[in-house]
This record gives structure tokens, sequence and C-alpha cells, in this order.
């Protein structure tokens, strides 16, 4: 299949620029596969299509203050956003200006951390940073004091608080962007979901970057998929299997989940099996046989990425097509601080 076969137009001015307030007041869109039939409501509402018995199953990641701005020791203002720790002090990331952060700069974030690029880390233009402390304080204070939040790039006029782009049930620090399709989710919701007889459990997968990409080869054969960290606890099989077997359905809270979920699959054993700190480069398209997730909560993808294509697979790309065009046509609010979806 083409990656144009996964495009679609998307005004800029509908890719929302904060999130809404509260949280579970955006709208939601209801896309049923067994018809191609669309509801829309609003989020609050999802728990009218949740039924006792049902699985929630939600990323509990957290995002860390990855983005550090400073200034280069040659001259000039300088960005490193950290992406991955790769090993004692070591970080895969991104840096501006690209060209000129070769391996052998020196760029440093306020007077006390100072971040050295070691070498190139891919074809993509990530680098390998070292981070070095020069006051003597542990290099986690100093990210907190000096790093910012990573919003994702098309978000350019947020002036809100950090704990938006948080999840309320979020744990451990572990990524560079927030799995998204949670942020809807407030207390209250939960504790009303729960309250239904509808049961919560959580994994984590540590979401990076290439969340936010658009797939830059012609066929989608020929792409790269990154590779993520997940852990699927014992606990969460044990409640999966339950689940089945009395008849109910595993809802996953965003594509984040469902790659954790599948990625946990294991087809000789034909069963779900726990993982702790794995990774996974799985990378799902149309054609796909889902072993695990039988509904899932998202947000509105990025044209071209490879969540349109994931989304695509669960349901169909005419499908997904369809329900993003009357999304465009009816103004609904796109990307991380932007609207829902429920595909049932």
């Amino acid at each position: 299949m083409l990656t144009t076969d996964f495009d679609y137009p998307l005004p800029p001015e509908l890719i929302a620029q904060a999130p809404a307030e509260p949280r579970d007041s955006c709208r939601l869109l209801v896309l049923r596969r067994t018809d191609g039939s669309l509801q829309h409501c609003t989020f609050k509402q999802v728990i009218d299509f949740l039924d006792p018995g049902d699985l929630l199953v939600a990323n509990e990641t957290k995002v860390f203050p990855a983005r550090l701005r400073g200034h280069k020791v040659s001259g000039g203002e300088a960005e490193i956003f950290l992406l991955e720790p790769k090993g004692q002090d070591t970080w895969q990331a991104l840096v501006k200006p690209g060209r000129r952060l070769k391996p052998g700069a020196v760029v440093m974030i306020g007077d006390s951390l100072k971040v050295s690029i070691i070498d190139w880390e891919d074809a993509k233009g990530e680098r390998l940073v070292a981070l070095e402390s020069l006051d003597g304080r542990p290099l986690d204070s100093l990210l907190h004091e000096q790093g910012n939040l990573p919003l994702p790039p098309y978000i350019k006029d947020y002036h809100g608080p950090d704990t938006m782009y948080q999840t309320v049930y979020a744990k451990q620090e572990t990524s560079a962007a927030a799995p998204t399709a949670g942020l809807h989710f407030t207390p209250e919701l939960i504790e009303r979901i729960k309250a239904k007889g509808v049961n919560w459990a959580t994994l984590e997968l540590q979401v990076g970057l290439d969340t936010f990409r658009s797939v830059d080869e012609v066929n989608i054969e020929d792409h790269q998929m990154h590779t993520e960290t997940y852990t699927v606890p014992p606990a969460l099989v044990e409640a999966i299997a339950q689940t089945k077997a009395a008849g109910h359905r595993v809802i996953a809270v965003g594509t984040t989940c469902v790659r954790s979920l599948e990625s946990a699959w294991d087809k000789e054993q034909g069963k779900l099996v726990a993982r702790d700190h794995e990774r996974t480069s799985l990378y799902i398209t149309p054609g796909y046989p889902y072993h695990v997730v039988d509904a899932l909560i998202t947000n509105f993808h990025v044209p071209k990425s490879t969540l349109m294509m994931l989304v695509s697979a669960f349901a169909s790309r005419e499908q997904i097509l369809a329900a993003y065009a009357e999304a465009v046509a009816l103004k609904y609010r796109f990307l991380s601080f932007g609207d829902a979806m429920l595909i049932l």
C-alpha cells in the first residue's frame, strides 16, 4: 500500500493548540465497525458505551521534562530534546540547530548542566549526547529545574499548565510524549466508570517522538518502525484472560496500549504473555489480525502516520477516512490536544 493512502486534508486551524477544560468536555466521535455508522457525543458520555465486565487498559507513563534550551559554547542558541536513555548519563536526542551541532559540540543549559554531542545516533539525524552536572547536583534534579515539557511541534501557542499534557493517572516519568488518548479522563469520570462495573488496569509504554512523525517512504512496507520499551504486568494478563473468558471486551485507551498488548501476544503459545521492559517495533498496518484489543479510544492522528495505519487496521481505511472527513467538516479539533474517537 502507498503512504498516500493514509493521507487526508487537515486544515491548520483544526490542530488544537490547547486542551478542552474540563478534560472530558471535548467531543467524541463514535465509529461502529460493523456498519461504519458515526455518532457524535462528548467524551464524558464514553461511559454510555461501556458495559459492566469490560476492561479499560490505560498507559500510565508520565512525560519527563525532555526539552532543554541553552546556548552553544561556540555561540548562539541551541535546543536539546532528550528522547531515550542509552547508558550512564547518555541519551538519544534531537538537536537544534541540527547542521551546527555535530559531534564535539558543547551546549550549556544554564550554568550547571553541560551537554556534549558525542556521535550521530542514526540516519534520521538523532545524536548521542552526554549530560554532565557541573555543580554536583544529581542530573535528575537539574533536568527538572532546567527542562521543559516537550509539547509536539505542531502545538505552537500553548500557555496553560504542564499538567494538562499529563494524564491524571500518570506515574513513572519515562516518556518524551504523552499517551494522548488518556488526556480526556478525569478522576471523577474514572470513578464513575468503575462504579458502573467496568474494570480499569494499566500498563506502560515509553512513548517516543516518532509518534508525531509522518511516514516518508512511498510504500508503507518500506518504512522502518521505531522501537519503544513496554511492560505488560502479570496482573493485567490475568485480568484480560478473565475478561475474555466472561465474554466481555478489552478496550485500549490509546494506540500505545494497542501496541503493548498486541506485542505481548505470543503467536506460538496463542496467548498473552507478561512482558517486563521489553522492546517492540510492532508495525500494525491493514491486514494485521488483532488478538487482544476489542475496542479502542484514540485521538485524531497526523496524516500519513503509522498511527493512521494502525487505526485503519482496526477498523478499515475507508471507514477511518470517512470518519475523518466528517470530523473535518464538523470542525472537530485534531491531534494531541484535540477531540477523541471511540472505535467499537
